[in-house]
């Protein structure tokens, strides 16, 4: 061939190659035109649309009607079920042949009554292969049928994809038809397309690039893609390039396939079952090719879905899990959030998790794997450790709006000094693509040069499923050790942390909370949620403390265990980290409650028939106690349809009581002063307040002090604007500070509702708007070191953050905070940029409700 040498114009070059390889330029002459060959229609096209999602066997038992390319249905959330009839042509003999499927929404194709495809062109999967190399034995005639949902990877969001879903949106079908795949024309894409994002990558002031550069142009010189005989003299130029070797201290990253699956978010649960199952019967096709492949995959509740829905599928899991390529980890029952949930809660998603593995696979995780939660508490080292796991990844502190975390590979330390190998992938992702920007990103990024040499880098389509291509094992093959680019070696979670382990000498550690600097807000968005799960985990506590004392006194009694474990995976399932911090669609939201009632009903059921084991014979009343110290409080009975009776009771640790009624050292008092103001008192706490119904004053006796700073009012409710920049339900920024405004007009002021005794309260109504309003009620109790507010709030804004402020006479650098099973400091100050950044935290409050009514017994 004849060349010019004077060829030296880069972006000429680079151009050339990149129109070669083109989707949009030249397809009727580049290589990208010849991927596919002859085409041919189906032989039939038929479809029934439902709004359920029901099975295989009910679907084919349907009536299906004619259907045209392009025709629409819908609408959002239904399914089309599509009937396809395939005559393969016979002169197509030898070929590879193709089901190219382009449509709006997420498919599943079923062959001979089994899942064996998931197509979307989201995540760059529109074919089927139904022969790889088309032999007469082999049928020519074929029935396929494609479940095709009404939603794409991330929803249906209207105009953004955080947005509500669209209900009316609709769906269809651009092409479906047989194709003859050249599949040596995929190689050589595929080569085409390394090297030229290598020229890219590395850019002008590398020499590697050049030899990228004028390797591949030199490959379009001797590509003719009308001439399959040119190609391999192309492909031989591609492959003498990625041949050529690094040295032994280059970096090395670890690939591993993975496809995160956020269990609701912008989609409702049931549809993550499918997502799960286009998802991962597309990963066992892969496996079945790629015996290198390894594939990470975590949350045992999804595991359970498909045990219970493709149960086919299951069983090749289960034999890829012993072939040790399809690797569950993490082992918890879903993907929590990291702040939220008690600490019980916590050990319990560990517990039902590893319990799970153990049972199915025979496999204990060692890894935590929590790649996508919106901050981690510092009490999870201590819980991991004592479940098991001594490794933990993530990468959501790349998302830090103010500081960059400083670690890629660390010990993390908890409270009690417990230790953790914690890897964050550098790529700053948990779905990369194999390409070569992935690569050098991991490697570039790395904040631990020197003192770790390994990486992970996570590949596939996730949040909304997908997972790994072959195009993305490909493009990693290719590159396994060349020159200018990081070692690439296909591995597994354990393989990585025992060499980041073996690495680890040098590695830093980080004490106390992962603390993210985004999505504050979600520690207050849907409130309802976050209120149901705390009740949800009061009652369970309760049931399985009164169960334990009922079992203890009486052997004849039936431990619900079984019922137990159904309300708790029911209970952790609603603390996936889109769910419990309020991140997901109004359609979750509505589930998540009615589990919650679920749980309530069920559970109460359960406190009952153990309550009522632990009754003595007789038809006194008495009251059950489940925290582990003595009790002496004010308490609401009822015998038989009488008015409510207040008592005050002294009940022992984790135990019952019959109800006795003690007179308090000193009763309530409720006094109207001449101001207008309320002073309540019950000689422990004295507390003024105001019209408004903010406090004036709130004095300790014993220690003879006043809680509150002067001239500040407690009980001051104030509302702020929450415009956030970006993620509506997740964030609120530092400058909604700036907007406080006092919520100070009265609709109703200050009224005694109970002068006193036992209990002493008093009433107020606020205005917030000419929507909204607040009422609330002041308890004070006898015998009770703090006040109770019950607050009620009717609300119709949008776009604002209503809290209440209790300015305290306290001045220390450092507040405390109540975590699971501890607690931490956080600064006051707002020294550095670290500070500042921690504008809205929280702390886990749990407030436990321990005495319930009944009509013989009070637990």
């Amino acid at each position: 061939m004849y060349h010019q040498s004077v060829l030296k114009n880069r972006r000429s070059l680079l151009e050339r190659a990149e129109k070669f390889v083109s989707e949009n330029y030249f397809t009727d002459c580049n290589l990208r035109g010849r991927l596919h060959g002859n085409s041919w229609p189906p032989e039939s096209l038929a479809s029934f649309l439902t709004p359920e999602r029901i099975t295989f066997t009910e679907a084919s038992q349907q009536n299906f009607a004619p259907h045209q390319v392009g025709d629409t249905f819908g609408p959002t959330w239904w399914t089309c079920w599509f009937r396809l009839t395939l005559n393969i042509p016979e002169s197509w003999r030898g070929n590879e042949v193709h089901l190219l499927w382009e449509s709006d929404g997420e498919a599943m194709v079923w062959r001979d009554g089994q899942p064996v495809q998931g197509l979307t062109k989201e995540g760059e999967k529109t074919s089927y292969i139904l022969s790889t190399c088309l032999k007469d034995e082999e049928p020519h005639s074929v029935i396929l049928y494609v479940e095709m949902a009404c939603n794409g990877l991330f929803g249906n969001g209207r105009g953004s994809m955080i947005a509500p879903p669209d209900p009316n949106r609709k769906f269809s079908v651009k092409r479906a038809e047989l194709v003859v795949f050249n599949r040596d024309v995929r190689e050589l894409l595929t080569d085409f397309e390394m090297l030229i994002d290598i020229v890219k990558e590395l850019g002008e002031g590398e020499q590697r690039g050049y030899q990228a550069l004028f390797t591949v142009n030199e490959m379009v010189n001797l590509c003719e893609p009308s001439d399959p005989g040119s190609f391999s003299k192309a492909h031989s130029l591609a492959h003498n390039f990625f041949s050529q070797r690094n040295g032994e201290s280059q970096h090395t990253v670890h690939a591993m396939g993975h496809c995160h699956i956020d269990t609701a978010w912008l989609w409702p649960f049931e549809e993550t079952i499918r997502k799960c199952g286009r998802s991962w019967v597309t990963a066992i096709r892969l496996m079945e090719k790629n015996p290198e492949f390894v594939f990470a995959c975590s949350q045992a509740q999804q595991f359970q879905w498909i045990k219970s829905w493709y149960p086919g599928l299951y069983s090749q899991i289960q034999d890829y899990v012993k072939k040790g390529q399809f690797i569950p980890v993490g082992g918890v029952w879903v993907e929590m959030d990291g702040n939220l949930p008690s600490g019980e809660s916590m050990v319990r998603q560990f517990l039902e998790g590893q319990r799970f593995f153990d049972q199915e696979f025979g496999i204990t995780c060692r890894e935590f794997w929590l790649p996508d939660t919106f901050g981690y508490s510092a009490q999870l080292p201590q819980i991991m450790q004592g479940c098991g796991l001594s490794t933990f990844l993530t990468q959501k502190l790349s998302f830090n709006l103010v500081n960059t975390f400083p670690h890629h590979s660390f010990f993390w330390e908890g409270l009690d000094g417990s230790k953790v190998l914690t890897h964050f992938p550098p790529g700053n992702s948990y779905g990369m693509n194999g390409k070569v920007e992935d690569l050098l990103k991991t490697m570039k990024n790395n904040k631990d040069k020197g003192r770790a040499n390994h990486s992970a880098l996570l590949f596939g389509f996730g949040d909304g499923g997908g997972g790994p291509t072959q195009l993305m094992l490909d493009r990693l093959q290719r590159v396994r050790d060349t020159d200018g680019l990081p070692k690439v070696q296909m591995s597994s979670p354990n393989r990585f942390f025992s060499q980041l382990q073996a690495d680890s000498a040098l590695l830093c550690t980080w004490s106390g909370e992962l603390f993210l600097e985004l999505h504050n807000g979600t520690y207050t968005t849907q409130a309802q949620i976050k209120r149901g799960n705390r009740q949800c985990e009061t009652l369970l506590h309760d049931v399985e403390v009164a169960s334990s004392l009922a079992l203890c006194r009486d052997g004849n009694f039936k431990y619900p265990v079984e019922k137990l474990q159904q309300l708790w995976r029911l209970l952790l399932l609603n603390q996936f980290h889109d769910v419990i911090p309020g991140s997901c669609i109004e359609m979750v939201v509505e589930e998540a409650l009615r589990y919650y009632e679920d749980i309530r009903s069920d559970g109460t059921a359960l406190l009952r028939e153990a309550c009522g084991a632990l009754g003595s014979k007789g038809k006194s009343a008495g009251v059950f106690n489940s925290l582990p110290w003595e009790r002496n409080e004010v308490i609401q009975t009822q015998e038989g349809a009488g008015k409510p009776d207040l008592v005050l009771v002294r009940v022992p640790s984790v135990g019952v009581s019959p109800v006795k009624d003690a007179e308090p050292l000193a009763p309530v008092s409720v006094t109207v002063q001449a101001d207008g103001t309320v002073l309540m008192e019950n000689g422990i706490l004295q507390t003024v307040v105001n019209k408004d119904g903010t406090l004036a004053s709130l004095y300790l006796n014993n220690a003879n002090r006043e809680a509150l700073t002067d001239g500040c009012h407690g009980n001051q409710f104030v509302i702020f604007d929450d415009v956030p920049l970006y993620w509506d339900a997740w964030d609120v920024m530092d400058y909604h500070l700036q907007t406080r405004k006092l919520v100070q007009e009265v609709v109703q002021p200050v009224h005694v509702v109970s002068s006193g005794g036992l209990r002493g309260s008093i009433s107020f109504s606020l205005r917030i708007s000419d929507k909204s309003t607040i009422t609330q009620t002041i308890v004070m109790d006898a015998m009770c070191p703090y006040i109770k507010f019950n607050t009620e709030v009717k609300w119709a804004e949008s776009h604002k953050f209503l809290k209440v402020e209790f300015p305290v006479r306290v001045h220390n650098p450092n507040a405390t905070y109540e975590i699971q099973f501890g607690h931490l400091q956080r600064p006051t100050h707002r020294n550095t940029s670290w500070d500042w950044a921690r504008f809205e935290v929280r702390q886990l409050t749990v407030i436990f409700i321990f005495m319930y009514a009944d009509p013989h017994w009070y637990f």
